[in-house]
């Protein structure tokens, strides 16, 4: 499900950064999708936007009214957009997929560690010099911790994943021995 959600909010996402992008508008964009990303990942949204027995424009209008001072008429004919289309539950991926495209053209990559140990400070400054080098753009690091990849560290930059987990290669060793 998830793939399919990304599937259908890219070309939202991709119009929407066109349109922020000829206004000059990338920051009030971003801030209005990631508004509207956390208002439907409330559970209780979700059930309302989902209700059949409420009509698309009270739906409509339950949005603008939520995100009311902060909707350009652009923005508001988003919405209306999504609400028509039954698309509000991907908000969160347009949101997502915008900031990848925004930070893209900024000449950034957001970039996460995984590691079974926290990572320091120095530790993650010389995986993003070294990422930097190899990418051939400004990196930014957010790391957490999985101690089910036993050892090593796992890199999703974008669509590139380095793995180099002790997990990893111990999935790579069954496959190749076929177990």
């Amino acid at each position: 499900m998830a793939q399919e959600a990304t599937t259908i909010a890219r070309p939202y996402a991709e119009a929407v950064y066109k349109l922020a992008t000829e206004q000059s508008a990338l920051d009030a964009w971003s801030e209005l999708l990631a508004f509207y990303a956390a208002v439907m990942k409330d559970p209780a949204m979700k059930g309302i936007s989902m209700n059949p027995q409420l009509s698309r424009q009270r739906l409509a209008d339950l949005m603008l009214d939520l995100g009311e001072g902060r909707v350009s008429v652009e923005g508001a004919n988003f919405i209306r957009v999504l609400v028509e289309n039954g698309r509000l539950d991907v908000l969160p991926e347009i949101s997502g997929i915008f900031e990848t495209l925004k930070k893209q053209s900024e000449g950034t990559l957001e970039v996460e560690v995984t590691s079974a140990f926290p990572v320091s400070d120095e530790e993650a400054e010389a995986l993003a010099v070294a990422l930097k080098a190899r990418l051939g753009r400004e990196v930014i690091i957010s790391s957490h911790q999985d101690p089910e990849i036993i050892g090593g560290v796992r890199i999703r930059a974008g669509d590139v994943v380095i793995d180099g987990s002790v997990q990893g290669q111990l999935q790579q060793l069954a496959k190749e021995l076929g177990i």
